[in-house]
Protein backbone atom coordinates (compact mmCIF):
# COMPACT_ATOMS: atom_id res chain seq x y z
CA UNK A 1 0.00 0.00 0.00
CA UNK A 2 1.50 3.31 -1.08
CA UNK A 3 1.36 6.42 1.04
CA UNK A 4 -0.97 9.09 -0.39
CA UNK A 5 1.53 11.79 -1.38
CA UNK A 6 -1.27 14.35 -1.83
CA UNK A 7 -2.20 14.48 1.86
CA UNK A 8 1.19 13.43 3.25
CA UNK A 9 2.41 17.04 3.22
CA UNK A 10 1.94 18.61 6.68
CA UNK A 11 -0.34 21.50 5.77
CA UNK A 12 -2.53 19.44 3.41
CA UNK A 13 -2.93 16.77 6.11
CA UNK A 14 -3.88 19.52 8.57
CA UNK A 15 -6.46 20.93 6.14
CA UNK A 16 -8.19 17.59 5.51
CA UNK A 17 -8.04 16.77 9.24
CA UNK A 18 -9.66 20.09 10.13
CA UNK A 19 -12.35 19.58 7.49
CA UNK A 20 -12.96 16.03 8.75
CA UNK A 21 -14.26 17.43 12.04
CA UNK A 22 -15.90 20.63 10.72
CA UNK A 23 -18.56 20.44 8.02
CA UNK A 24 -17.18 23.58 6.37
CA UNK A 25 -14.42 26.07 7.10
CA UNK A 26 -13.74 29.40 5.47
CA UNK A 27 -10.35 30.36 4.11
CA UNK A 28 -9.79 32.71 7.05
CA UNK A 29 -10.86 30.07 9.59
CA UNK A 30 -8.40 27.57 8.09
CA UNK A 31 -5.65 30.17 8.00
CA UNK A 32 -6.13 31.05 11.67
CA UNK A 33 -6.61 27.44 12.78
CA UNK A 34 -3.43 26.28 11.04
CA UNK A 35 -1.41 29.45 11.72
CA UNK A 36 -0.50 29.57 8.04
CA UNK A 37 -0.04 32.33 5.50
CA UNK A 38 -2.55 33.23 2.77
CA UNK A 39 -0.24 31.81 0.13
CA UNK A 40 0.32 28.49 1.93
CA UNK A 41 -3.37 27.87 2.56
CA UNK A 42 -4.25 28.88 -0.99
CA UNK A 43 -1.64 26.67 -2.69
CA UNK A 44 -2.28 23.58 -0.57
CA UNK A 45 -6.07 23.92 -0.65
CA UNK A 46 -5.85 24.18 -4.46
CA UNK A 47 -3.82 20.94 -4.62
CA UNK A 48 -6.45 19.19 -2.50
CA UNK A 49 -9.20 20.65 -4.67
CA UNK A 50 -7.42 19.49 -7.85
CA UNK A 51 -7.21 15.97 -6.37
CA UNK A 52 -10.95 16.04 -5.60
CA UNK A 53 -10.34 15.84 -1.84
CA UNK A 54 -11.95 19.19 -0.97
CA UNK A 55 -14.57 21.32 -2.65
CA UNK A 56 -14.39 25.08 -2.72
CA UNK A 57 -17.30 27.50 -2.87
CA UNK A 58 -16.68 31.19 -3.48
CA UNK A 59 -19.18 33.88 -2.69
CA UNK A 60 -19.70 37.06 -0.76
CA UNK A 61 -20.67 37.81 2.82
CA UNK A 62 -22.13 41.23 2.16
CA UNK A 63 -19.38 42.89 0.15
CA UNK A 64 -16.60 40.76 1.60
CA UNK A 65 -15.36 37.81 -0.49
CA UNK A 66 -15.84 34.48 1.24
CA UNK A 67 -14.22 31.15 0.30
CA UNK A 68 -15.59 28.06 1.97
CA UNK A 69 -14.06 24.57 1.92
CA UNK A 70 -15.68 21.19 2.49
CA UNK A 71 -14.18 17.70 2.60
CA UNK A 72 -15.49 15.50 -0.23
CA UNK A 73 -16.28 11.78 0.07
CA UNK A 74 -13.05 11.07 -1.84
CA UNK A 75 -11.16 13.26 0.64
CA UNK A 76 -12.64 11.43 3.61
CA UNK A 77 -11.70 8.04 2.08
CA UNK A 78 -8.18 9.35 1.39
CA UNK A 79 -7.78 10.53 4.98
CA UNK A 80 -9.09 7.23 6.38
CA UNK A 81 -6.72 5.32 4.09
CA UNK A 82 -3.81 7.50 5.11
CA UNK A 83 -4.55 7.01 8.82
CA UNK A 84 -4.90 3.23 8.33
CA UNK A 85 -1.58 3.18 6.49
CA UNK A 86 0.15 5.11 9.28
CA UNK A 87 -1.39 2.86 11.95
CA UNK A 88 -0.17 -0.26 10.10
CA UNK A 89 3.29 1.28 9.77
CA UNK A 90 3.43 2.10 13.48
CA UNK A 91 2.35 -1.45 14.39
CA UNK A 92 4.94 -2.92 12.05
CA UNK A 93 7.86 -0.94 13.43
CA UNK A 94 6.59 -1.34 16.98
CA UNK A 95 6.57 -5.13 16.68
CA UNK A 96 2.85 -5.59 17.31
Amino acid sequence: MALDRIIHERLRLAIVSALAVHETLTFNELKAMLDASDGNVSVHARKLEDAGYVSCKKGFDGRIPRTEYRLTAAGRRALEGYLAHMEALIKRVGGE
